[in-house]
């Protein structure tokens, strides 16, 4: 059996920055826009990978979510607690400059980490935490 890694969810609160960070400031492909009941879900993914994508989601999209999570989960974005991803890639310092120069929130800049890797992490425009380790 191979089990693979096909999507992975990540709110946004606005779906024109969203796209705007994932597609122009770390360069992913739009593979799907859609709208809905004035919701959209946008999916995104690295190029030359199509099994691998991250779908951007309206937070209040879930009908069992209630008022009183939904105002929580909208706290927990605003301080950047919610919801978070890791990506790697072969040129750290050229994403870094890239994502840094789209206007991101730095939060930490290029390092070496005393656990072995190299890594930098920035919030996207809904507050999630994008970490990028250096692949070596």
């Amino acid at each position: 059996m191979n089990v693979t890694i096909h999507a992975s969810f990540l709110p946004h609160d606005d779906p024109d920055a969203s796209l705007a960070f994932y597609r122009d400031a770390l360069g992913f492909e739009v593979r799907d826009d859609v709208g809905y009941e004035g919701m959209r879900w946008i999916t995104v993914g690295p190029a030359g990978q199509p099994g691998t994508s991250i779908v951007l989601q309206p937070p209040s999209a879930d009908p069992s979510v209630t008022d009183t999570e939904r105002r929580t989960i909208a706290e927990m974005m605003a301080k950047g607690t919610y919801a978070g991803i890791l990506l790697a890639t072969d040129d750290l310092d050229a994403l870094f400059a890239r994502v840094e120069a789209g206007g991101a929130e730095v939060i930490q800049e290029p390092i070496e980490q005393p656990f072995g890797v190299r890594d930098c992490a920035f919030r996207d425009p809904a507050g999630n935490m994008v970490r990028v380790q250096e692949r070596r």
